[in-house]
């Protein structure tokens, strides 16, 4: 007897295909969906590989048998993901588009077709479990630490998580690898995606995506003392705590710049050696806003942990209020190279109970 009609979120990758696999296992009656994001052939950008996403998407769904459909987001992407990640950089920021595209696509756009169309619930790969208590239910970090991704939905409502089905949530990479090869999934060695989905696999494909937008702005670069040291392009091809790219010269004991901080008001990008004692460079309080909850708020001087950055080490922080919307937090240890408009995951023990976005560090 089917379990009921489940909306599998295909990207094309082994773990949404292993979820749709174990679903349909379990006696779901699964649908496959792909969605279009940025695939606007008109763009002067197309590294985008959606046309091999598809394809392979297609090619699970016809191997597991099950329906499959293509919806077209492509402006609701362009709103809350595209534009977000250029007006952040504009502004003196760095953005998280993955952490909106979980909010407003994924587990926004993709909830609303769901609900629209007759599923009973939507299933994705994410490494993530979702444990149902009595009348309500908690997200945790997945068993796989190396590939946990529950700091993605921090920002995430909590009812739009209230019919998601995360499969692998329990599961290694490596044994949803094992499964994808035992069921010959036509993807089963297709390597993971890296980055950005729509700037495709090149690290410096943001820098060129970015120069279709905002225009080059030299400056200088100068150090702690305020030296001259050279030239910049355009501080937003910059974040903090960056060496690559700098085109500055080591020292003679064979240090490297750094980026320490970027001075908008004179246009002036400011760099020095990786030391713990460098103001700017590590930082220890933070002002946090754009607060969302998916648990119990914290309490004045609660004692939380934090994911600074997705792949970051849980940090000991303390919790204060500043407002309604706006809280104060205090890391243990000094941390490196945050930057204002980077997204904060918190938890209570494995419990994802929300998160916020960096307004202020020091």
């Amino acid at each position: 007897m089917s379990k009921g009609k489940i909306l599998v979120a295909l990207s094309g990758g082994v773990d949404s295909a292993v979820s749709a696999y174990l679903l349909k296992k379990a006696k779901y009656h699964v649908h496959g969906i792909f969605f279009r994001s940025w695939q606007n052939e008109t763009e002067l950008w197309k590294a985008c590989p959606w046309k091999e996403d598809l394809a392979s998407a297609q090619a699970v769904a016809n191997h597991l048998a099950i329906p499959f459909e293509v919806v077209n987001f492509i402006e609701n992407y362009r709103q809350q993901v595209v534009n977000y990640l250029i007006e952040g950089y504009r502004s003196g920021q760095t953005p998280n588009p993955d952490i909106m595209c979980n909010r407003y696509i994924k587990f926004g756009a993709l909830v609303e077709h769901m609900q629209k169309n007759g599923f009973d619930g939507m299933a994705t790969g994410h490494y993530c479990k979702k444990k149902v208590h009595a009348n309500t239910f908690s997200v945790h970090e997945g068993s796989d630490k190396n590939k946990d991704q529950s700091y993605f939905l921090c920002l995430v409502k909590k009812e739009n998580l209230e019919k998601v089905l995360f499969p692998l949530g329990y599961r290694t990479k490596k044994a949803v690898r094992t499964i994808a090869q035992n069921i010959r999934l036509p993807n089963a060695l297709r390597k993971d995606s890296q980055g950005i989905c729509f700037l495709g696999s090149k690290k410096t494909n943001i820098h060129h995506f970015l120069e279709q937008y905002l225009p080059r702005k030299p400056g200088e670069v100068v150090d702690l003392k305020g030296n001259v040291l050279g030239t910049h392009r355009g501080l937003h091809f910059f974040t903090i705590g960056q060496r690559k790219g700098i085109r500055l010269p080591s020292n003679k004991d064979d240090e490297h710049y750094v980026v320490i901080s970027k001075d908008y008001a004179h246009n002036r990008l400011v760099v020095g050696f990786d030391h713990a004692n460098v103001q700017g460079l590590y930082q220890q309080d933070a002002q946090v806003n754009s607060l969302n909850f998916l648990e119990a708020k914290p309490a004045p001087g609660e004692r939380l942990l934090a994911k600074p950055r997705y792949r970051d080490a849980s940090q000991n922080i303390t919790w204060q209020w500043l407002e309604a919307s706006c809280a104060a937090i205090h890391f243990d240890q000094p941390q490196r190279a945050l930057a204002v408009g980077q997204v904060v995951a918190f938890y209570r023990g494995t419990c994802l109970i929300g998160g916020g976005i960096y307004s202020h560090l020091r």
